[in-house]
């Protein structure tokens, strides 16, 4: 099997990964977001550490990587916050999609962090993801509309995470330190939270926390092993089957079933990705 098709494999399953760590954080019930938030990285940090173990790599972040893993650990820590926040109070559908803005985000923050050029097409595509998001959130004087706000947040600081991610990665940092410094990080933030208002759980609680843990990791890993197989440009737009998967697991376990308005939404971000997706592969065959 072609390289190339073993990323969309792999993209698409941690789409899958993804979708279940938004369902078992969704079924976990009425606990503290930074509560859920501490056992997705506890798990996910113990999953990393399990690898560069087996591996025998060593933790080595290098010099001058230190500031761009802060940044990456802090936007993600503020990412998932936002995400889970957003998944406990909107449709897991709606929460997905506007997660999924952060590649549009990331070409922004990629003009300061990697110094790259943007193209009109891609402003035009970012533009038209807004107007997407914008059907999404429905803006109103509603607490649903703040829940949606928050979720676009999660969606920009997981683009700036994203792209400190890519920074590391041409720095030479390796994936799996990348994952047990922010997971590490992530559980020190929260852990006065967690010591001092602690809400007790019950054993249903803790197993889907540790689900969404675990879904989380595998996530992180098969998302990490499909851009070792193809160049993000080439696949990134296969991530977006997590609707899919999200939309399908809230009608069947949730009877959640997203509005008109919002099914638009989706289809314009959806086909703005798409867009951009296949005006990267015309240049990328054009380069050849």
């Amino acid at each position: 099997m072609k390289q190339k098709q073993l990323g969309i494999i792999y993209i698409i399953t941690s789409a899958f990964f993804f979708a279940l760590m938004s369902f078992f954080v969704r079924l976990s019930g009425d606990l503290p977001v930074i509560q859920k938030s501490f056992f997705r990285n506890l798990v996910a940090f113990f999953v990393a550490l399990f690898i560069l173990l087996k591996e025998k790599q060593s933790f080595k972040i290098g010099h001058g990587n230190m500031k761009y893993m802060l940044i990456r650990a802090t936007a993600g820590t503020l990412g998932i916050l936002c995400n889970f926040y957003a998944v406990d109070h909107l449709n897991l559908a709606d929460a997905s999609i506007l997660n999924k803005l952060s590649p549009f985000f990331a070409v922004i923050f990629s003009i300061f962090l990697l110094k790259e050029k943007v193209k009109l097409a891609e402003w035009l595509t970012l533009a038209v993801a807004f107007i997407g998001a914008i059907f999404v959130i429905k803006p109103s004087f509603t607490m649903e509309f703040i829940y949606a706000v928050i979720g676009i947040l999660g969606g920009i600081s997981a683009g700036l995470a994203y792209t400190c991610v890519r920074k590391l990665g041409t720095r030479g940092v390796k994936g799996s330190v990348i994952v047990i410094f922010f997971s590490g990080f992530s559980c020190l933030v929260t852990l006065p939270q967690i010591i001092f208002n602690y809400k007790p759980m019950t054993l249903q609680q803790l197993i889907f926390l540790l689900l969404a843990g675990c879904a989380a990791a595998g996530g992180q890993l098969t998302i990490t092993a499909a851009y070792t197989k193809a160049p993000a440009k080439e696949i990134s737009v296969f991530d977006y089957s997590q609707i899919i998967f999200t939309t399908s697991l809230g009608f069947l376990f949730l009877n959640q079933i997203p509005d008109t308005l919002s099914i638009i939404g989706y289809i314009i971000i959806v086909g703005a990705a798409i867009f951009k997706w296949r005006y990267n592969m015309k240049h990328i065959e054009q380069a050849k």
